[in-house]
């Protein structure tokens, strides 16, 4: 049995501690933050019987095998490190990092300690995005050439998290981050990306619209566009929806969790909705179950000596989709990838 430690006891990090109850291989075993509030009620809630204030010290004297950095991005860089420095694996939320040279220093610093880093990067695991993903591969609309990623909403993420709406940046590196990665687990990497931007709440600091256009060393061009001011009922978050066109067939994941298929004049409709857990909550449930997909893949790649398919380096390459869509949308320039 794995143990765990978790770093980071605040909103979203309860979702995780739920997941981390259901996970076969694995039990958490201590938390931290310099929360006591925060730390005291997640220990109580969840049966965790020893709780720390500094994430150092807590390393060094846990008996752990990995912790689970769960704070906000400009903490990940010294926690993952100081994680290689102990010896312990770590799983890492996203946004990896607030710069790429942060990332790549995480990314070498596990690798010369030979531990495993993997960057919670829940929305490709969601099970309809998975479903969309296996279809896709199994030649459903033979060779893509176009597709649009979607995320549209006008759902408060502010009251859970309002530290959002005062970031300079917001809806790229919080929410298309995750868009631009279905992105590329579908389609490959991007040899090319052009992106715009706009401001519609003036309540915040950042852009909460954004649309972006890119080019696939595979030949598929992808509209990928996500938007937190988008005003229409009813809401589909935290719907991610899909539509891919093929030279045999297209594919729509529709809201409501459908995905339908069209190829050689039929139709086939296949309901991907995500269950309920015993602990998740409408509509949240989507998102909820996915982190405790991805832990529970996270523990098997422990277990089993494997990369993890969401590994820090394979998340370097949707962190410099983020980096060129901001310095696209600044300079109103196509930007060229490696």
């Amino acid at each position: 049995m794995l143990k765990g430690a978790l770093i980071g006891c605040g909103f979203f990090a309860q979702n995780q501690m739920h997941g981390w109850q259901a996970v076969e291989g694995a039990r958490i075993v201590a938390v931290c933050d310099r929360d006591a509030e925060r730390r005291e009620a997640t220990a109580r809630r969840f049966g965790i019987g020893r709780g720390h204030d500094d994430a150092a010290r807590m390393m060094a004297e846990e008996d752990l095998d990995f912790v689970d950095i769960a704070t906000t991005v400009g903490s990940h860089r010294p926690l993952v490190e100081a994680a290689a420095e102990a010896g312990l694996h770590a799983i890492c939320q996203k946004p990896f990092a607030e710069a790429m040279q942060d990332a790549r220093a995480m990314v070498a610093a596990m690798d010369r300690a030979g531990k495993t880093l993997m960057v919670h990067e829940n929305f490709r695991w969601q099970s309809p995005v998975r479903a969309t993903i296996r279809a896709l591969r199994e030649g459903a609309v033979g060779r893509p050439f176009f597709a649009r990623v979607s995320f549209r909403s006008g759902h408060d993420v502010f009251s859970g998290q309002p530290y959002l709406a005062t970031d300079p940046r917001f809806i790229i590196q919080d929410l298309g981050i995750h868009i631009l990665d279905i992105a590329r687990a579908l389609f490959g990497e991007v040899t090319g990306l052009a992106a715009s931007t706009a401001r519609i709440n003036p309540a915040i600091r950042g852009e909460d619209v954004a649309t972006m256009l890119l080019d696939h060393a595979s030949g598929v061009t992808t509209v990928v566009d996500c938007s937190y001011a988008t005003r229409r009922q009813p809401d589909t978050f935290p719907q991610t929806l899909i539509e891919i066109d093929g030279d045999a067939g297209t594919l729509r994941l529709d809201a409501g969790y459908r995905l339908v298929i069209q190829r050689d004049g039929r139709e086939e409709v296949r309901e991907v909705a995500p269950p309920v857990l015993p602990w998740a909550e409408r509509p949240w449930h989507n998102i909820q179950e996915s982190v405790q997909i991805i832990q529970q893949h996270f523990v098997d790649c422990l277990r089993e000596g494997r990369p993890p398919e969401t590994s820090g380096r394979d998340n370097l390459g949707t962190l410099a989709l983020v980096e060129a869509a901001y310095a696209s949308a600044r300079d109103g320039n196509r930007i060229a990838l490696p």
